[in-house]
């Protein structure tokens, strides 16, 4: 078990590195008290208690009460990420509601950095997409966002994917490009088009909602498709 990954993840949950060694301690055993956390952990008596202690108010440990010894037990990994991403969406709702609007949608370029940075625009594309998806990356790419695109289609959205190898989606128009290069070109509604490329945890791509860009670069993944049509027409032959 990679311990630093899954603190990595639990840091994300609201945790810093030391209550996450004393989380995993707490898991790796039922009841604790401050001092023994610190005796397994090496970590001094008191910031033992104090990291304890912020377990507790962030919700990831409970306080025991037995003969007279406070003694703690770490909350069900489960139960303590329901409880932070529940208590996400509730202060998303009011930002969502209370927080000033942008007055007018961006039409210029906007640079996205940063693979997460980039996946997570691309899924917000696919949630506001309300009549067709043309999306071209390879297919483990694809398959990141296989269960987004499947919902689209099954509410009727039309979703056109371009990959170098077939790629299993029903009800899709799936067109094989086996020289693709590692570009993601990703187009919802006709207005909307990001492009651009991520090599392992880096990457760089370009947002647009500029009409004249978004056009030009329709024309040219519908001619890239019509190019890999011909190509299939004359192997059949």
């Amino acid at each position: 078990m990679d311990y630093q990954i899954l603190s990595d993840k639990l840091m994300n949950f609201g945790m810093t590195r030391q209550e996450t060694t004393v989380y995993f301690c707490l898991l790796n055993n039922t009841q604790m008290t401050g001092y023994e956390v610190a005796k397994q952990t090496g970590i001094s008596r008191s910031n033992a208690y104090n990291t304890l202690a912020g377990l507790v108010e962030k919700g990831a440990a409970y306080i025991i009460e037995s003969n007279s010894t406070t003694k703690y037990i770490a909350v069900e990994i489960e139960e303590y990420c329901n409880n932070k991403i529940r208590s996400l969406n509730e202060m998303k709702q009011y930002l969502v509601k209370n927080i000033p609007r942008r007055k007018e949608e961006n039409e210029g370029y906007i640079t996205i950095t940063g693979k997460q940075n980039i996946y997570d625009k691309i899924r917000n594309m696919l949630e506001g997409a309300k009549k067709r998806v043309y999306i071209s990356m390879p297919g483990f790419q694809l398959d990141l966002f296989h269960e987004q695109l499947k919902s689209l289609i099954q509410t009727g959205i039309k979703v056109v994917v371009i990959s170098e190898e077939k790629w299993d989606m029903q009800g899709a128009f799936i067109y094989l490009n086996e020289n693709l290069d590692n570009q993601i070109r990703v187009i919802t509604d006709s207005k909307y088009v990001l492009i651009g490329e991520v090599e392992d945890n880096d990457g760089t791509c370009l947002y647009s909602g500029q009409k004249n860009f978004v056009r030009v670069f329709k024309d040219y993944l519908r001619n890239e498709i019509t190019l890999i049509q011909y190509k299939e027409e004359n192997l059949r032959k």
